[in-house]
């Protein structure tokens, strides 16, 4: 069993307007964009990234947003809900402020002993906050949203799939631990992890399998280890049990290796270092495009045809 694995590092999904996607995620939910940068294989389009404070591992939303493209299909083989904490007893300023932003699907439910209020983003991404106590994660305090009410980070991510077994045994292999069973769904928790621990497998044998191109469709899961050292040690492991792992991708703010589950989501191993403020100063994350050496180059024409991000008051 692996024990480098500390929990999520990131969720990274598709949208198709860069604008409306910063705007819900910075002035509705409130976070910090923590970098504004671009897709490595298709600079052209936006990488967004989304987070506390510093853009800690375990706080983090990423978007590629690429202009032209469909609303994905739900399915199996996917991400299904992105779960983010908030304070217990928040969850009535939530569901007033979302309802004020014509944000849809608003539903309050119980599950394993938690209330959580789902809704989907504009393009279709599903979501939900989940109340919890004592989350020690420091937020983003700011755009219009107070201490007391502010998302502490990623709670938790379901997989989609028709077959659980063989995700479980995974994720044990990972080092996450059974923890409970409801409603058909089997919660496994990364224990001592960086509190975005839990990860849900929703077992639907009967459910095709998701278009993953799509508008609000996850592109893939990150898992988070401290250094280049810890990655390569469950590389290693990953690829001796049998998995086709990626080499180690150098992504500028993390290093990340890819390889796909028995149940057809895409797992993404990232490290924390050396993190978001490696090329600007952590008083100033987001609020300029930056670009990895490879694609500078191109910054005239970048700056001249990415779709413009309203950055005004979204400073704490």
């Amino acid at each position: 069993m692996l024990t480098q694995i500390k929990g999520l590092h990131h969720v990274t999904a598709m949208a198709r307007d860069a604008a409306l996607n910063n705007d819900f995620f910075t002035r509705v939910l409130g976070l910090r964009r923590v970098k504004q940068t671009v897709n490595f294989d298709e600079p052209s389009v936006y990488h967004l990234y989304y987070g506390d404070a510093a853009g800690s591992p375990g706080t983090i939303m990423t978007h590629f947003p690429f202009p032209h493209i469909a609303r994905g299909r739900p399915g199996t083989g996917e991400v299904g809900t992105t779960a983010f904490a908030v304070p217990r007893g928040s969850l009535g300023y939530w569901q007033q402020r979302l309802a004020a932003a014509r944000v849809g699907d608003l539903e309050v439910t119980e599950s394993f002993g938690e209330t959580r209020l789902g809704f989907r983003a504009p393009e279709g991404d599903a979501l939900a906050l989940v109340e919890v106590e004592d989350d020690a994660r420091t937020p983003w305090v700011g755009n219009g949203v107070g201490e007391a009410e502010a998302i502490r980070g990623v709670h938790s991510a379901s997989l989609r799939v028709r077959d659980g077994g063989a995700s479980e045994e995974l994720l044990r292999f990972m080092g996450y631990d059974a923890a409970a069973r409801a409603g058909g769904v089997r919660r496994l928790v990364r224990p001592e992890g960086n509190g975005a621990d839990l990860i849900d497998i929703e077992v639907l044998p009967e459910v095709g399998r998701a278009d993953l191109a799509g508008a609000g469709s996850v592109h893939h899961i990150a898992f988070a280890v401290a250094d280049r050292a810890a990655q390569l040690a469950v590389r290693a492991a990953l690829l001796d049990t049998g998995y086709q792992v990626t080499p180690v991708i150098d992504r500028d703010y993390f290093w990340a290796i890819y390889f796909r589950t028995p149940g057809g989501v895409l797992f993404e191993i990232a490290t924390n270092e050396p993190g978001f403020d490696r090329d600007e100063d952590s008083r100033h994350l987001g609020e300029t495009l930056r670009l990895p050496r490879q694609h500078e180059h191109l910054r005239a024409t970048l700056e001249r045809t990415l779709q413009p991000l309203d950055v005004s008051g979204e400073a704490a």
